[in-house]
């Protein structure tokens, strides 16, 4: 007889609990820092012991010698920072008064010293309330950068594609010729032409465009009207605007009919490309960090700063609380007071631990990319969210959040902190795709297609999209085009002739 024995297994584990005061703290770290004053004013308005202060004096980080380290001791961990970086259980995370004493206010002064000490936070199982609380329509920005994700391999030219978008204006045109941003990115001229002119190729057409006649042209290029008298008649717009009909018949070598057929050919297109996308608002980008070099006679680097313009000041008014709190009579009364103060400290300590956390990685970026900043854009090194995590002790997902839409200001122009990694880029649902992975895709897609479900390019884009690939029609139609496949239309006569396989 076999023996049976039972035994009972006491395990512990530790889960990470999503408290409010946690969800508060992760939404702050990943907003931006327009998004984070409007909240602070909510908030203000909400909560009687929260009040605003003045901006402080500039904090900084200094590098030594030729690189950006920042070598000084750890400060303790507080509850704030171990939120961050740690799995909390329930007992820990809603004790938020514990804190209260000494939130005392958030400066937004609060200087990165050293490297952390220890800990990773766990936020793979955010609740998706979180997320969707910054869901809404695709920009004209996300639009682009996901063309640059499947479109670009390479890591430089990826930096650059993402800087080039920020430099658009509300018509989506780029201003700045190529040698002015060639020389101010450390980019060899050719590189930064050869990038325009894949990015001129990108929907919605005439997109990064310099003027209303390139504008034009690209579109018509697009639409395979490009030619010779269609040509000459964008470089005389001017007598086009003076309806000067006779000189233009005459300077492009055609009748008045065809001209004005070329006329109506130019008014069915979209002088603004970037009005097609709701979305796209021009507004001056406020760096939350910025960096500038420390003269040689002091030792040369780095200095790495808090932009305290963008992080508001936010004070717990304790005088006001001790006075309410002295004329409180009921229970009702004081649990509010209680709650007011708990969530007022809360607040604070949150922001003052955003503030050291995009310190702390904006400063780590600056050291792993040191090489850039001295030589420009070829000596870009290769960084992932994982090189500066372990750098800094912190987890990946908390780097991701500290880098996007969080800007620092450089010497060679100001940048999102995501755009120095290489694997910043990534398509739709969050996955990185090559062009040569998405041409394979499409090429596989055609291959397997039947005579009478012959794919067209919106059929394959559809595709593709359920895949969380998310590509514009013509980006499919030139992808399929360089790989020297015919349209649906071409394909369906082919298999027609040739009959049944």
């Amino acid at each position: 007889m076999s023996n049976v024995s039972q035994r009972l297994d006491l395990r512990q584990s530790q889960n990470l609990v999503m408290t409010p005061q946690l969800q508060q703290a992760i939404k702050l770290l990943q907003m931006n820092n327009i998004e984070l004053a409007e909240y602070i004013e909510e908030e203000l308005e909400k909560n009687p012991l929260l009040e605003k202060g003045e901006p402080e004096t500039q904090t900084s980080v200094e590098g030594e010698g030729d690189t950006t380290a920042a070598e000084s001791s750890a400060p303790e961990r507080d509850a704030m920072e171990s939120g961050f970086d740690e799995n909390w259980t329930g007992n820990e995370a809603d004790t938020p008064s514990s804190t209260a004493a000494s939130a005392g206010d958030y400066t937004g002064a609060d200087v990165y010293s050293g490297t952390g000490a220890g800990g990773r936070s766990n936020f793979e199982n955010d609740e998706n309330s979180l997320e969707n609380t910054l869901t809404r329509d695709k920009t004209l920005r996300e639009h682009l950068l996901e063309q640059v994700a499947v479109d670009t391999s390479d890591a430089r030219d990826r930096m650059l594609a993402a800087l080039l978008i920020d430099q658009l204006d509300e018509t989506g045109y780029l201003r700045e010729g190529a040698e002015t941003l060639a020389e101010r990115l450390g980019c060899p001229l050719d590189r930064m032409q050869a990038l325009l002119a894949r990015l001129k190729k990108f929907d919605p057409p005439g997109i990064f465009a310099r003027d209303l006649s390139e504008c034009l042209a690209l579109q018509l290029d697009d639409l395979g009207q490009l030619d010779q008298p269609m040509r000459i008649l964008l470089q005389n717009l001017d007598k086009l605007a003076s309806h000067d009909y006779d000189a233009l018949a005459r300077a492009c070598g055609v009748n008045e009919t065809y001209l004005r057929d070329m006329i109506d050919d130019i008014r069915a297109l979209n002088p603004r490309p970037a009005s097609s996308f709701d979305h796209f608002v021009v507004q001056t980008v406020i760096p939350d960090v910025a960096m500038r070099p420390i003269p040689k006679s002091e030792g040369g680097g780095w200095r790495v700063e808090l932009n305290n313009d963008a992080l508001p000041r936010v004070l717990v008014n304790q005088s006001y609380y001790t006075t309410v709190a002295g004329q409180a009579k009921s229970r009702q009364d004081k649990d509010y007071l209680s709650a007011q103060m708990n969530a007022a400290s809360w607040l604070v300590k949150a922001l003052d631990q955003r503030a050291k956390t995009i310190l702390k990685v904006a400063a780590e970026i600056v050291e792993q990319q040191n090489a850039f900043f001295l030589f420009g854009i070829e000596f870009l090194q290769p960084l992932t969210l994982k090189d500066i995590a372990e750098k800094i002790e912190m987890h990946e997902s908390t780097v991701s959040r500290v880098t996007t839409n969080k800007y620092i200001a450089t010497p060679r122009g100001i940048f999102e902190m995501k755009y120095f990694f290489s694997t910043a880029l990534v398509a739709a649902d969050g996955t990185s795709h090559s062009a040569e992975a998405v041409k394979a895709k499409i090429k596989t897609m055609i291959d397997a297609e039947k005579s009478d479900a012959v794919l067209s390019d919106d059929a394959i884009v559809d595709a593709l999209k359920a895949e969380g690939i998310d590509l514009a029609r013509r980006t499919v139609a030139k992808y399929r085009e360089g790989m020297n496949i015919p349209s649906s239309v071409q394909r369906r006569k082919q298999k027609k002739n040739s009959g049944p396989a």
